[in-house]
């Protein structure tokens, strides 16, 4: 028998007993035969969610045509496997918060990686700054930009891209979302790019703006900036896994105006508000260089976001990033660095200040010496979770304590478009509302995506979690969480309020062997139901128990 007194403080109102809750998933079946789509889509064409469809090649939608997919559609990929939205065609993936649409591996659960196959590539007709008819990187002759900043090359809204990203050459790279010389009349909204071998988001020119944006577990770079592109996006999740990077340096925001660093406009010029991008616990070998490597000219903006755990934190690389920095074009303001050994960084052998730009009092910029000073929960951390959620959506609300709750500010003149929300103190993506939550996946290795039109999460079912119970329930003080593991492995325990907030954490992955457990739960939980519970790699289980004091 194994017992631990961790002992945590917080309190909640009464509400009746009631019984044990479980959370156990049917099996997956076995996967139907997949609809294999053209290489070429030259009319409008309709995806539904009681197929399933697979990319083997490169599949083009042509000028003229749209090619809609449903709420709920699944779309697998494999190989050379990618969408490709030419300009003047259109990609209306419209998907809603209980259905998203899933572009993800033809691989089978336990057994899908990152490069899969290859990813979404929007061509738009917006502006760029590459002369003549430039190609995008990764796919044969195809061309984009122009002069049509309010080019409409449709919408993604609600739709996950999983396992992407193929580096065909150095430098010639498919990304898990692509996007080239696309216009602002394109809607891109709730969009998660997971584990993807290299570059989450990438913006080549164009004025698309964007909101709610997740990037888990990427190889390269999570928002990448070039060619001029001068779009707005708020709102953007990025969480790293530390031993997974890119031999170029993985970054959480890389940007250009090219690859020359040229004076060629439109001047790569993106404002970025309220994002967050995670690391922690790199290893001493890694190619994780920089969390925000500001290069070539660039003149892109951050506001109220926060950056931890890279080796470095700010790079203003080179004369033309520096000077932009110093004419103010360049604007880094209410932003939190923490958890970072080197925080201030430029080129070898220069001379600028970038330690003096970061904490110019106009800036009002933070640095702090950990990342546990960000009063975070655990979670956020992890790139898979299985927290007890049905899809284990890390709980991204910000505590009462964090630092993070305040700070943020919407007065500077980059920040005066209707499409910013103003309405917030919180710096980062989360404030009091976790818009993950949901139509999200964050451990799709184990995900059956052999069910037309399932596209939420579910785990498989399994036997590991017995016996669950409190004693005594009701308690008037100290109980006694019960269980018995059928396979020993690491196990979590937290104890949530009856809004499903997290109020204590009793063990974080803990090493238990099979058998019998027994945990204190906290002795000083005032009077309320709460709910004990127990999430392992296979399940997670719940239990509720009422305090009477």
């Amino acid at each position: 028998m194994k017992k631990l007194l961790l002992p945590v403080a917080l309190a909640f109102a009464t509400v009746a007993a009631l019984a044990p809750v479980a959370q156990a998933q049917t099996v997956c079946p076995a996967e139907p035969t997949p609809i294999s789509v053209p290489t070429t889509i030259s009319t409008n064409t309709t995806w539904t969610r009681n197929n399933v469809y697979l990319l083997t090649d490169r599949t083009y939608v042509t000028a003229g045509a749209t090619l809609t997919i449903e709420a709920g559609t699944i779309i697998k990929g494999t190989g050379l496997g990618t969408l490709v939205i030419e300009q003047g065609a259109r990609l209306v993936a419209d998907g809603t918060p209980t259905q998203p649409i899933v572009f993800t591996s033809n691989q089978p659960a336990n057994s899908r990686n990152t490069g899969d196959w290859g990813g979404i590539v929007l061509l738009g007709r917006a502006p760029i700054n590459q002369p003549g008819t430039p190609v995008i990187e990764g796919i044969p002759g195809r061309t984009f930009g122009g002069t049509n900043a309010a080019d409409d090359s449709g919408i993604l809204r609600y739709v996950r891209i999983e396992y992407c990203g193929i580096a065909i050459t150095p430098n010639n790279e498919i990304n898990g979302l692509t996007m080239g010389g696309v216009g602002s009349g394109t809607i891109i909204d709730y969009v998660q790019v997971y584990a993807c071998g290299d570059d989450s988001f990438e913006w080549f020119g164009g004025t698309v703006n964007a909101k709610h944006l997740i990037s888990i577990g990427a190889v390269d770079d999570d928002f990448d900036t070039d060619f001029g592109y001068t779009g707005k996006v708020q709102y953007a999740l990025a969480v790293r896994n530390p031993n997974v990077d890119d031999q170029s340096g993985s970054t959480a925001f890389e940007s250009d105006n090219d690859a020359g660093g040229s004076s060629l406009v439109p001047i790569t010029a993106p404002v970025f508000s309220n994002v967050t991008a995670l690391l922690q616990n790199v290893p001493a070998t890694t190619r994780f260089t920089r969390a925000m490597h500001l290069r070539r000219n660039t003149n892109i903006s951050i506001f109220n976001s926060v950056v931890t755990g890279w080796p470095q934190g700010l790079t203003l690389d080179g004369p033309g990033a520096q000077t932009n920095a110093t004419n103010g074009t360049l604007v880094l303001k209410n932003n939190v660095m923490a958890g970072i050994a080197n925080p201030y960084t430029q080129q070898s052998g220069g001379t600028y200040n970038v330690q003096g730009f970061w904490e110019a009092a106009a800036n009002n910029n933070q640095t702090l010496a950990t990342a546990a000073a960000l009063g975070l929960n655990a979670d956020n951390y992890n790139t898979t979770n299985a927290n007890g959620t049905a899809n284990g959506t890390p709980d991204y609300t910000l505590p009462a304590a964090s630092v993070l709750r305040t700070g943020a500010a919407y007065t500077d003149a980059k920040l005066a478009d209707s499409f910013f929300d103003k309405t917030g103190t919180f710096r980062g993506a989360f404030g009091t509302t976790n818009w993950a939550a949901g139509w999200t996946n964050f451990n799709p290795q184990i995900t059956c995506y052999n069910r037309p039109g399932t596209t939420l999460a579910t785990k498989s079912a399994s036997d590991q979690v017995q016996q669950l119970t409190v004693s005594p329930n009701p308690t008037a003080g100290e109980a006694l969480l019960n269980f018995t593991l059928q396979r020993g492995g690491t196990a979590s325990v937290r104890v949530l309020d009856v809004t499903g907030r997290t109020v204590a954490t009793v063990l974080t992955n803990g090493k238990l062997a099979a058998g019998t457990q027994q945990l204190a739960l906290p002795a000083t939980l005032k009077a309320g139901v709460y709910m004990a519970q127990v999430t392992t790699s296979e399940t997670s289980q719940s239990v509720r128990f009422v305090v009477t004091k």
